[in-house]
Parts: C-alpha cells; structure tokens; sequence
C-alpha cells in the first residue's frame, strides 16, 4: 500500500509520516528530503525558494514513478510533501489506484487562529527548520484555504485539524 500525506506547510505532514512509519513499519519519504538531495547535488537549478509550483512539476513525476515501482514490487510506502498535486489520480492508469490511499491535512482558519503559536513551536518536532520566518498567520490561513479548496475541487480525502490536533491513524 502506498501512502500519500499531502496538505500545506506546518499541518503535521512529516510527524504524522513518522506515526505511521511506527504503527504500520511501513518506510516513508519525505519529499522535502528528496527536493534538498536533488538541490544541494546540483542536479538541478531550482532551489529552495523556488515556487511550489514549480517544485511540484519538477519532483511529481519522479514522485509517481517511485510509487508505481513500489506498487509492481509489492512494497509498502509513505510518501509526504507538499509537492504531490491534487489531481494526482490523473498521473496513474487505473489499475495501480486500489494501492494507493491520500489524505491531505487542512488547518482550519479557527484552529489556525487559536493554536497559531502552538503551530511555530512544533514546527520543527520531527525537521528543524533552520528559518522559520515565512510561516506567517497569513500564510497558513491562506495556505490551507487554497488546499481545502482544492481538495473539495479535486474531490480528495481531507484531515480536517479544527479544535484539538488529532489526527486518525486507521487508513
């Protein structure tokens, strides 16, 4: 079985990969990990900074050959990042999707609103991010309201985080 954790910037994407690497032994991926590898090797141009869009449309189609590799090979994986697109199903023929299971994690704007400084203080529980500043109460409202939007587009499964952080670990 694959798993992909999509959703905005600081919504738990990598802790929740970590969760689930413990409950199911299942290794994970971390797209993130992928773009710095590619980046800091020079086997690219882009960095960091570059535009999610961007990003997305360099790291995706080697995202979803890794996933249909793992699928023929029977292997179970966790793929997480901000860079898997909402109309991922669109990338594969129709026989690999029964092995592949999406959730994308949405902040709602009152959980965002109450919980902002809890936000920033486990940024980095799992990565450290060395700087910090662009994660923004602006950021992350509008962040997560265009991935709602698009998730209810696109018709994928939302993690809807709203009240207490919890997230369902039964995929």
């Amino acid at each position: 079985m694959i798993l992909l954790i999509a959703g905005a910037s600081h919504t738990g994407k990598t802790t929740l990969a970590q969760r689930l690497l413990e409950k199911y032994q299942y290794p994970y991926l971390s797209i993130d990990h992928l773009k710095m590898g590619l980046i800091r090797s020079g086997n690219t141009n882009l960095t960091p900074v570059n535009g999610d869009q961007t990003l997305t449309d360099y790291l995706w189609p080697i995202v979803r050959e890794i996933i249909k590799t793992a699928i023929e090979n029977n292997q179970n994986l966790i793929i997480e990042g901000c860079y898997i697109p909402f109309n991922w199903t669109e990338d594969f023929e129709t026989e690999y999707l029964p092995y592949i299971k999406y959730r994308c994690l949405v902040m709602s704007e009152a959980y965002i609103r109450s919980h902002y400084d809890e936000i920033k203080k486990y940024a980095s529980t799992i990565e450290n991010r060395r700087d910090d500043a662009d994660c923004t109460m602006e950021s992350l409202l509008h962040d997560n309201a265009e991935a709602l939007r698009m998730c209810r587009r696109f018709g994928a499964e939302i993690l809807l985080i709203d009240g207490e952080y919890q997230i369902d670990m039964d995929w």
